[in-house]
């Protein structure tokens, strides 16, 4: 007997039937670490991608078939941009014969900034994450979420104190439903224009002089950072609903600030 014959007599648990009546509403795996590549314009830009992959799963069936997610992935060898990654959902569903289903994909994205004053150049790296969802009806929708770091000085400070002001490293996040493809870029712009200032991976001591000083010109609360990303957001017709979070690591405190503002139309997923 051959491999193919004996594989063919092994029992299929997962495809036996289900008699508790409970339907799952995402089944799949989670955490997988997988090399991609993303097509970027004329560019290709490799990078490691932590995947969560699911489908729902009818009342009546026992289990689904956890291999085909990774041959799903494996399978998937074009380079990957917005229209690509809906292709790959779909193309994921077809091969867990399922209605709807999720992938999650976060990555890290570099970004090449030129200085403020130097123009001297250097990476910065992003937290992006690409959500795409299908519901029963075969609807698509599209998140993307992106985590910038940013700066942020505090306009009280600056009010009560002789001189100078604290300020603080601030982490903005984004989670925006697209309606049409949108640059990663675009979206980390509008995080860091509602800073007090940029982050740079490389500053010289004329941009450090330039960055102190335009963050101390431009103070921004936690509250500030939150609503004046939700009001870029909602004069930007291809976002169609949006959640929007700031954290300050406080210079002078052991402690956070934090505020969220959401705007959600439809069931809104949360970055893994």
């Amino acid at each position: 007997m051959n491999a193919p014959e004996r594989i063919a007599l092994l029992p299929d648990v997962q495809a036996q039937e289900d008699k508790r009546d409970l339907p799952i509403n995402a089944v799949g795996v989670k955490g997988v670490r997988y090399p991609i590549t993303l097509r970027v314009g004329t560019r290709l830009l490799p990078t490691i991608a932590t995947l969560s992959m699911t489908v729902g799963l009818p009342a009546a069936a026992k289990g689904t078939h956890m291999s085909r997610f990774i041959e799903a992935l494996e399978a998937q060898a074009e380079a990957l941009d917005q229209a690509g990654f809906k292709r790959f959902l779909f193309a994921m569903l077809q091969r867990l014969q399922a209605q709807a289903g999720e992938i999650d994909m976060r990555f890290p994205y570099f970004v090449r900034k030129s200085a403020p004053a130097s123009g001297i150049q250097s990476q910065l790296d992003y937290e992006v994450c690409w959500q795409g969802t299908v519901a029963e009806d075969g609807q698509y929708a599209f998140w993307m979420h992106v985590t910038v770091p940013a700066t942020s000085l505090c306009p009280c400070s600056k009010e009560i104190s002789a001189y100078g002001a604290h300020n603080q490293r601030s982490h903005i996040s984004i989670g925006a439903r697209l309606t049409t493809e949108m640059a990663v870029e675009e979206l980390i712009a509008v995080a860091e224009s509602s800073a007090s200032a940029e982050v740079y991976g490389l500053l010289k001591r004329a941009d450090e002089k330039f960055v102190t000083e335009q963050a101390y010109d431009n103070p921004k609360f936690v509250e500030d950072l939150v609503r004046d990303v939700a009001l870029a957001l909602s004069r930007e017709p291809r976002v169609s609903d949006y959640r929007v979070e700031a954290e300050n690591f406080e210079s002078i405190h052991n402690h956070s600030a934090f505020a969220r503002i959401v705007h959600a139309g439809c069931a809104m997923p949360s970055a893994q």
